[in-house]
């Protein structure tokens, strides 16, 4: 008779590390004020119509995101990645701000 073990031995993690989980995190954070922004930059531009128009292009990009990756939320995010969409981010940030 023979035994199996109840877990399976090694790699079969969850997580990549502290670092990935820090940029996974990051991104997430990121993206969804990206997409707030893109939301608040429609309606200041054309009222409800273009926040309707914002969310679209939100959806656009979270679509094209995960085309360029594989997932929404990759294991392995690439620090070139996370680094154009902070700078994304400030763009409409400060695009935003301007606009108010």
């Amino acid at each position: 008779m023979s035994h199996q073990p109840l877990t399976p031995a090694g790699g079969n993690t969850v997580s990549a590390g502290a670092a990935s989980d820090a940029k996974t995190f990051a991104a997430a954070a990121l993206l969804t004020f990206a997409a707030g922004l893109i939301v608040v930059i429609g309606y200041i531009m054309a009222g409800g119509f273009g926040g309707f128009l914002g969310i679209i292009g939100a959806v656009f990009g979270f679509v094209w995101w995960k085309n360029l990756h594989g997932k929404v939320f990759p294991r392995d995010l690439p620090a070139k990645s996370l680094v154009a969409l902070l700078v994304a981010t400030a763009a409409l940030f400060g695009l935003t701000y301007l606009m108010a």
